[in-house]
């Protein structure tokens, strides 16, 4: 099988390029990545060499690239590409829009232009907004998005159900969870929390920190997201949760208490425009149709990301400085040529 999977080189992308690449070697994969200040090459050095990898620079929105990587009969379009941290979309809305939706129109198009068998986007809780009171969201729900990241997601989740219903374009969205583990760039919460205090900085918690998340290791996710590609019904979406709901404060006390780290690196900082309380998401259509339960508990999983950053204090202090940069230029000259 062919694959495209976009924004590869990102947190997640390049988690499940390499859980396929260990899982299915016959599977050639082309991976298409813009790079752009979280899409980091050395995600992939293990696998950079592999002969069934494939990686191209470049952008989503070129729809003449998209196309010539689409003739090379891709059967599956995995759509990760998406500026996705909601802080940086409240002072520049205008590059997600371009990325998240009028990227998605382009890979879309081109996805059925081409007749790939499957195209899955890879969308967000955010989508539906903030649930109150002790409800969960399911695929029916109405969304309800508060940011422009979030926004943005859902239209481009409602484009992609018009290509399906006005094209029958085979498509199956889902709705993940907030995603951790290695290799996430330190802008988020857990890994920035991590980093910061192995550094012994202040860990800055915006207002009182009983915002509520439910978290989902990235293992988890790669693990369901093939079995969707698998065994997914087209045209559905499906919500992916853990059901590990946790305060911010909750997860920074973990970390710090993991670390062996004081309490009083703990900043609490004037509070971000429409920060959404609680997401919650109900995955039992997912659960009863395709039988998957997480393998890893929060606890357990928690604990192997900090102790890969522990490892690993060379990539992220680089991913920090912005020298991975001079990485790239350095191991990875040949993207020039």
């Amino acid at each position: 099988m062919k694959l495209l999977i976009t924004g590869g080189c990102g947190f997640i992308g390049s988690n499940f390029l390499r859980y396929l690449l260990k899982k299915y070697p016959d599977y050639k994969i082309f991976n298409l990545d813009k790079l752009t200040y979280a899409g980091n090459l050395e995600n992939l050095s293990e696998v950079e060499k592999n002969p069934n990898y494939k990686f191209i620079q470049g952008d989503i929105c070129n729809s003449q690239l998209v196309n010539q990587i689409l003739a090379e009969k891709i059967g599956c379009i995995i759509n990760f590409a998406a500026e996705s941290h909601v802080d940086r979309s409240l002072y520049d809305p205008v590059v997600f829009v371009q990325s998240n939706l009028v990227g998605a129109q382009v890979l879309l198009q081109s996805a059925l232009q081409h007749k790939v068998s499957l195209f899955l986007q890879i969308s967000t809780d955010e989508v539906y907004g903030p649930v109150l009171g002790n409800q969960k969201f399911n695929e029916k729900d109405s969304l309800n998005p508060s940011s422009p990241y979030a926004a943005s997601k859902a239209s481009a989740d409602l484009l992609a159900l018009s290509y399906f219903k006005s094209f029958n374009l085979p498509l199956i969205i889902v709705r993940p969870t907030n995603n951790f583990g290695p290799y996430q760039f330190p802008e988020k919460l857990i890994p920035l929390f991590i980093s910061n205090a192995l550094e012994d900085k202040s860990l800055p918690i915006y207002g009182d920190g009983l915002y509520v998340r439910d978290w989902l290791y990235v293992q988890d996710h790669c693990e369901v997201l093939d079995l969707i590609l698998q065994k997914g019904k087209t045209g559905e979406i499906y919500n992916i949760s853990s059901h590990n709901e946790k305060t911010n404060l909750e997860i920074t006390d973990l970390i710090l208490q993991a670390l062996g780290k004081p309490k009083n690196l703990i900043k609490h900082v004037p509070d971000r425009p429409a920060h959404d309380r609680r997401y919650a998401l109900d995955s039992s259509k997912l659960e009863k149709e395709l039988g998957w339960k997480p393998k890893f508990s929060f606890e357990k999983a928690l604990q192997e990301t900090i102790e890969w950053y522990q490892r690993n204090r060379n990539w992220w202090e680089r991913v920090k400085s912005g020298e991975y940069q001079k990485y790239y230029e350095k191991h990875y000259a040949y993207l020039k040529k």
